[in-house]
């Protein structure tokens, strides 16, 4: 029986090549369509999965209440992790420390400024699952001058040459033996890292013995018999103990919790963490993108088949007079449909091969290899089952219910049921492609603000260079000395932190509000921190050397500062603020800048105070005037290499840190730009067999009317008419529920575009355009046929 279908399903194939062909073309683009999605979400939804022990990993979070916001925070000090596990030994198994770091690393006189070296306890390989090559986990790390490498950054500094025993130098000081080879760090991994350095090194260190820090994270395995929710509950006395008398005198307070290894991953990207972070909002854009273009790949099908139920009526009779019953002939139509899906998914697998370098390159990252895993293949298997179920079973149903008499006298009918439920799925498929392109106009509208809008400083030609070896830290000030002295630098300024970037918090006491302690996001700069990003001084002046106090007693505040204090601008200056941190005494504002983004447009711009204490700079940024800038650069970098020649020199522009900010916004927005042209050319595929299908249907009716003097217009009218309908209404359809997803994903930016009608009607244009222009090409090829030949087609 199933030679017999097959032999029946080719036959059909043949007999109508170009219908089978747009079926399975339009299957093939959906089901590769899927297998990529497929294959990224599984890679996202694997991540820190690999640990032996993962389900009992946690790492520790600090949780700050800032106006009203809730931050999780996962940098803490040194001292949680130790402290941790010798006052809870009943529950906390184990931690360890990772303290990510950027050194300069040495082997033969030759340097790499390495960007992902982990500082971290001796246990980190028995901890963490990560493969050594080389090495045992219990010894790798034991002595403290040891480290170890992936085999990727092995083979950089060593070649083929085994690095077990060789010596390298970090920061041309600390000489460390490679005791151990790491397998490279899976993708699907939060953690990233080249090599590891015991923390041990450090221990004498001032930050590795205080409690109040920023320096790293602390993971703890749980005792397995022992729920989160039971340390977590320990935590307010916890941190009370260790941290209370410090969070009362300096007027804020923050809260522990700690979250799962798997939750990592998803838990977002901020300025506050620096690993590897995914969106699972994206994930859901994935997915219900594949689902839509599958689903319209399906309607194809559905649609060409029920179309074309008139001609194979005779087969169907002549079976059924044979003897066929009413199930075999739905099987039969079913496994042609599943022979179809199965074809296209062969063929989904080679387009697969041959666009994954592409990929691959829009991902940032290569996926695992997919032809040895089976949940590829169980995949393909369920989507030939459902596509083949789902797009074979109404055509199977409708055409194993027709007469046999009927048939065979070829008078049969089969009603208006049939052309509404076609007009119905391309009214279906037409409104997922207006839904598409409407998301497309107002995400690539949003993007464009997002990149013109105005920040409220000047980002253009600002070069920003990190201070992130300890020999440019400590001649900081000489390399800003000459930088100011070059002719192509305009204004230099060292500061903690880009706007972009990230911007420390503190409590506290403000003048006419006694008591009440207050947090603010803090900026400590030079003198030059103002006019180097172009700030608006809106009332007061700026620092100026003219005024030897402003080093120790003045601050500078932004516009939503002087708000929160309860003042105007102009009623601020003269008022004093107290940093209880960083500040002996109180410091009188002199200046009142204009509010400007110096965190990403998600945010509301907070209220800023910008000091120019403490000495903890971590880059400069370099205003350039507007001249050759290639050349510009080069006189840059030998500046730098004369103070530090040990170091390469390494620099970003602040436009482009900027950018990465919404890098997940950007990666949306091409996204759905392709696959909306897909799923559009899918749709139009679809639309284009039914125009071909309803031009040979009314060949004879087409060369009557020519033969009675109508036009080609009217032809092309008449039949373009009913297919254009059910576009209009999908349209028309997709417009309010665009609108309601586009709110939705508009809610994530603090700073949006307003929605206008004009992105509708927009959007509405293309795909009636689109489809008009779809149709009329088999409209208009009918409409110019010799409509002699088409008054003798039978």
């Amino acid at each position: 029986m199933l030679k017999n279908y097959l032999l029946l399903a080719v036959k059909n194939f043949r007999k109508q090549k170009m219908f089978s062909l747009i079926n399975v073309l339009g299957l093939t683009v959906g089901i590769t369509c899927c297998l990529m999605i497929f294959l990224f979400i599984t890679n996202e939804f694997s991540y820190d999965k690999f640990h032996k022990n993962g389900n009992n990993i946690y790492r520790i979070m600090r949780v700050g209440n800032i106006d009203g916001v809730v931050k999780n925070i996962p940098w803490v000090s040194p001292m949680y992790g130790p402290t941790l596990a010798s006052d809870y030994p009943d529950m906390v198994q184990k931690t360890t420390r990772v303290s990510p770091d950027n050194d300069l690393v040495t082997y033969n006189n030759i340097s790499f400024n390495e960007k992902k070296i982990y500082l971290v306890d001796s246990n980190f390989f028995q901890f963490f699952s990560f493969k050594l090559l080389k090495g045992n986990p219990a010894g790798v790390l034991s002595e403290p001058g040891s480290i170890v490498m992936t085999a990727s950054a092995a083979k950089k500094y060593f070649g083929n040459d085994d690095p077990i025993g060789k010596t390298v130098e970090l920061n041309k000081k600390l000489r460390l033996k490679v005791t151990g080879i790491a397998e490279d760090v899976p993708v699907n991994s939060h953690l990233e890292f080249d090599m590891v350095v015991p923390i041990a090194n450090w221990k004498n260190e001032g930050w590795m013995n205080q409690w109040p820090g920023n320096n790293l994270f602390v993971y703890l395995q749980l005792n397995p018999a022992v729920k989160p929710e039971q340390l977590i509950s320990r935590f307010p006395a916890f941190m009370d103990k260790y941290l209370g008398k410090f969070y009362r005198e300096n007027g804020f307070k923050m809260d522990l919790t700690m979250h799962p290894l798997k939750d990592i991953y998803f838990e977002g990207e901020s300025p506050w963490d620096n690993v590897k972070h995914g969106s699972k909002k994206m994930v859901y854009v994935f997915m219900s993108i594949a689902a839509l273009i599958l689903i319209i790949a399906c309607i194809n099908f559905m649609n060409l088949a029920t179309a074309r139920a008139t001609d194979r009526s005779k087969e169907v009779g002549l079976r059924k007079v044979m003897g066929a019953v009413r199930r075999q002939l739905a099987l039969q139509f079913i496994f042609e449909s599943l022979l179809f899906a199965t074809l296209a998914s062969v063929l989904a697998l080679v387009l697969l091969q041959l666009i994954m370098p592409a990929y691959t390159n829009f991902l940032g990252y290569k996926l695992p290899s997919y032809w040895n895993d089976p949940r590829v293949y169980l995949f393909l298997l369920g989507v030939i089952v459902v596509v083949g179920l789902l797009a074979g079973s109404y055509p199977a149903l409708l055409m194993s219910s027709f007469s046999p008499i009927e048939s065979l006298k070829g008078k049969l009918r089969t009603g208006k049921g049939g052309a509404f439920f076609r007009k119905t799925l391309v009214v279906f498929q037409f409104g997922i492609s207006v839904l598409l392109i409407i998301s497309v106009t107002i995400v690539m509208k949003q993007m464009h603000y997002l990149r013109t809008s105005d920040m409220g400083f000047d980002k253009e030609q600002s070069m920003i260079v990190r201070l992130d070896n300890h020999d440019i830290w400590e001649k900081k000030i000489q390399f800003k000395n000459q930088l100011q002295a070059d002719p192509s630098v305009a204004n230099v300024s060292v500061m903690t932190g880009e706007p972009g970037g990230f911007h420390d918090s503190y409590g506290f006491d403000v003048q006419g509000k006694p008591g009440e302690r207050m947090m603010f996001n803090t900026e400590f700069a030079d003198f030059e921190y103002v006019p180097t990003l172009g700030l608006r001084i809106i009332a007061g002046r700026n620092f100026s050397s003219q005024f030897p106090t402003d080093s120790t007693n003045a601050a500078i505040i932004n516009r939503a500062a002087a708000i929160k204090m309860g003042y105007t601008p102009e009623q601020a200056i003269g008022k004093w603020i107290k940093n209880l941190s960083q500040d002996s005494l109180p410091r009188t504002i002199v200046g009142v800048v204009e509010d400007y983004h110096f965190a990403s447009l998600k945010q509301v711009i907070g209220p800023l105070v910008i000091s120019t204490k403490k000495d903890d700079r971590r880059l400069v940024v370099i205003k350039l005037k507007l001249t050759n800038l290639p050349q510009a650069i080069d006189r840059i970098r030998k500046i730098y290499t004369s103070e530090v020649p040990d170091y390469p020199f390494e620099y970003t522009f602040l436009d482009e840190r900027f950018n990465k900010l919404y890098k997940s916004e950007a990666s949306q927005e091409t996204l759905l730009s392709v696959f909306s042209i897909i799923a559009i050319c899918i749709a139009c595929l679809g639309l284009f067999g039914l125009a071909s299908y309803t031009a040979i249907k009314r060949t004879k009716e087409i060369g009557v009317r020519k033969v009675l003097g109508s036009s080609v217009e009217n032809i092309v009218l008449l039949l373009s008419k009913d297919l254009l309908k059910p576009v209009l209404l999908g349209t028309l359809i997709a417009v309010p529920l665009g609108y309601f997803v586009m709110q939705k994903w508009l809610q994530s930016f603090a700073y949006k575009v307003d929605i206008h009608w004009w992105m509708f009607a927009i959007a509405a244009m293309i795909a009636v355009m689109i489809a008009l222009f779809t149709v009329s090409v088999q409209a208009v090829k009918a409409a110019l046929a010799n409509p002699v030949k088409s008054l003798r087609t039978e």
